[in-house]
């Protein structure tokens, strides 16, 4: 490729990091179906958008239908996949994303994500499984990435996913392997604060080493989350607990290293009252106050 195809691209990809920073901002729930009618009575001021499984919605009809979208006139939404198996070895679903780019559009939903990860083989396994750390998988999952980017039209994040055994296979670290692959597919970053907190745990690596690798230019969303304690040497991504006090630390260093960009909190098990994760969205609300300063000059040189 020549270094003016390269720079083209790059001044393409900061031209859309832009306009994405103006449409998605702050912090934000996962919007499970239990919460909506509180959230129909009156949206906390500090929840700035949603996020929806976009599966989980795509063919609802009726007064659930009514109610979710008089919720995405009011508030940004983005949309986070469980199905597309970005390493799985069948072709990809084309029916879903042509589905999937126009409830996008209905919705004005400015982001798409996806684990990098996979969840079929001949139908699906109903777990997120881990990609071996391989050349041949980058290229593979790279390909797969901007297929789905070229039908929906839109550049698409990728999710830092939770793993609990590595591969034999393995050729590089997971490291190694999310940024060759982001960079080779040429899309986002997703980063996931917690899952970086439960792998450095269960595979004893540094979590701010892990951090200070990662391409700043790439991450436009985070995730905050809870986990089980299995043991003291293994954790479980569970989506079903309140965020531990070493994920926030984890957060402020997060946003000191790479910026400040709109985190959402995710609870999709043991749901609280409303009242009590809005508490824990205000609580990420007031570290991106704390550090939005310090990082705005800072964010305006890598989008320029």
């Amino acid at each position: 490729m020549r270094r003016s195809e390269v720079r083209g691209r790059q001044v393409t990809f900061h031209v859309l990091s832009v306009e994405l920073d103006s449409a998605l901002r702050g912090a934000g729930l996962g919007l499970r179906r239990e919460l909506i009618p509180a959230l129909s009575a009156g949206k906390p001021e500090v929840i700035s958008f949603y996020e929806v499984a976009p599966e989980n919605w795509i063919d609802m009809g009726g007064a659930k239908a009514k109610a979710f979208r008089a919720l995405t006139e009011r508030t940004p939404l983005v949309c986070h996949g469980l199905s597309l198996s970005l390493g799985g070895p069948t072709p990809l679903d084309e029916v879903f994303l042509r589905k999937l780019k126009s409830f996008l559009k209905v919705h004005q939903s400015p982001l798409y994500t996806e684990h990098l990860s996979y969840c079929s083989d001949d139908g699906h396994l109903y777990d997120l499984m881990p990609i071996p750390f391989t050349a041949e998988a980058v290229t593979y999952v790279a390909k797969r990435i901007r297929q789905t980017q070229d039908i929906l039209g839109q550049r698409i994040a990728v999710e830092n996913a939770s793993f609990y055994t590595g591969s034999p296979i393995d050729e590089m670290s997971e490291l190694e392997f999310v940024n060759a692959v982001v960079t080779e597919a040429d899309c986002w970053l997703h980063l996931d604060v917690n899952n970086v907190y439960v792998n450095s745990v269960n595979h004893r690596y540094d979590p701010r080493d892990f951090l200070r690798g990662i391409p700043a230019d790439r991450v436009v969303y985070m995730h905050m989350a809870g986990h089980y304690r299995e043991s003291d040497d293994l954790l479980v991504d569970t989506h079903g607990a309140d965020v531990i006090d070493p994920v926030w630390d984890l957060l402020e260093f997060t946003y000191r290293e790479i910026g400040v960009h709109p985190t959402l909190l995710e609870r999709d098990f043991n749901i609280p009252p409303l009242a009590d994760l809005v508490t824990e969205v205000a609580r990420i609300a007031s570290v991106q106050h704390r550090f939005q300063p310090a990082n705005s000059h800072a964010n305006a040189a890598i989008h320029s």
